[in-house]
């Protein structure tokens, strides 16, 4: 197997492994937190650190866009410009291309777009969103792609996944001119095509035939019902390569991570845990919790009985709903650490299970059933 990657146990479909690379080793299934613009939201890197995280992803989109490739260029690369010394993946830009940029239009060359806040132009190929993320010195690339949106006619997908084909193709050699892994940055393609499995299959035949390092698959979660993402999530994974990592991208919640791990997934990143904490919401083995709700006023138990983290064992319920009726920053940023932390916990006890051989009745647990409000 690859020293970059290795499948240590499989329990059913659900996989235990581990990648290595720079002297960061990031045990799998992990989930990424989200440094957007270089930093997660409402939290520090040493928050970080202290629940366990190795590894983020950053953005290429918005940091091509502030502060720009050339000052982190001239800063000596994304980790010594942000103080993080773990693992980044970079992912391409395209999701944000297609999803905020006001202005953008596709060519077989790259996209035009423009920054949804200042308007400033770009025009970004499969080649310079490569040079970009190696610039930006990251463990982990991703080939430009098309995110369709869902639901898209029939010929719109085939047209995006033409386009997400040809450059696939010239991303990988372009990153083979490069050096390859010798430039200390791994390359990962994606695999586009809706919730259509004959596009869906035909794209993983083009991304595995390419040889990549890991494959992503992208283009879910953007407007399908949960039963067409779960179809369309399990069909690829059951085709993936199997010795190299599997990136199930923009998923998810708690209950769908489980699934998705339950069905071959090894990597996953979301913005839920952040953007739900600046809501008032709150993840738990109990439940979600919605600490805005009057009923937590008078409640002095911490926001999970059973978890261990910072602001579980220092703030009540109703101090934190205090907060947040007070609008005080402090909320997001204490109930971001929670819920990270949470997160992290439950990548770390479906890591158990894999390796233990008991992960069938770790999903039956239904760890945080959405539809439960405490």
């Amino acid at each position: 197997m690859s020293r970059f990657f290795t499948v240590e146990e499989v329990d059913g479909r659900a996989r235990a492994g581990m990648m290595s690379f720079g002297g960061i080793e990031v045990t799998t299934p992990y989930f990424q937190p989200i440094a957007t613009r270089g930093i997660v939201k409402d939290a520090t890197f040493a928050d970080l650190k202290r629940m366990g995280f190795p590894h983020v992803l950053m953005n290429t989109y918005h940091l091509l866009c502030r502060p720009g490739l050339e000052v982190i260029q001239q800063l000596g690369g994304l980790k010594k410009f942000t103080g993080w010394d773990g693992g980044i993946l970079t992912d391409s830009g395209g999701f944000q291309i297609f999803s905020l940029s006001p202005l953008r239009k596709v060519t077989l060359d790259g996209v035009h777009f423009r920054d949804y806040e200042s308007g400033k132009p770009f025009f970004l190929t499969p080649e310079a969103a490569v040079d970009a993320q190696i610039a930006f010195r990251a463990d982990i690339a991703m080939a430009l792609d098309v995110c369709s949106p869902l639901p898209s006619e029939p010929k719109q997908l085939r047209k995006d996944l033409a386009v997400t084909h040809d450059w696939a193709r010239r991303a990988h050699a372009h990153w083979k001119e490069r050096g390859g892994g010798r430039t200390g940055t791994r390359l990962f393609g994606i695999v586009q095509g809706g919730t259509d499995l004959a596009l869906r299959e035909e794209s993983i035949a083009e991304i595995a035939a390419l040889d990549f390092p890991g494959i992503a698959v992208g283009g879910l979660s953007v407007g399908e019902t949960r039963a067409e993402f779960l179809r369309t999530a399990a069909f690829c994974a059951e085709h993936l390569p199997v010795k190299k990592p599997r990136y199930l991208m923009g998923v998810g919640t708690p209950d769908d991570l489980v699934e998705a791990i339950a069905i071959g997934y090894d990597l996953f990143d979301c913005v839920l845990p952040t953007r739900m904490a600046r809501r008032g919401v709150a993840y738990t083995w109990e439940g979600v919790m919605n600490l805005k709700l009057r009923k937590y006023a008078l409640d002095i138990a911490p926001v999970s009985p059973t978890c261990k983290c910072q602001t579980c064992r220092t703030h009540s319920r109703a101090f934190l709903r205090h907060l947040i009726a007070a609008d005080e920053v402090s909320a997001a940023i204490l109930l971001t650490y929670h819920n990270l932390h949470f997160y992290r916990e439950l990548m770390g006890k479906a890591r158990r299970a894999v390796l233990q051989g008991s992960f069938q009745r770790f999903r039956g647990r239904r760890c945080c059933e959405l539809d439960r409000k405490l």
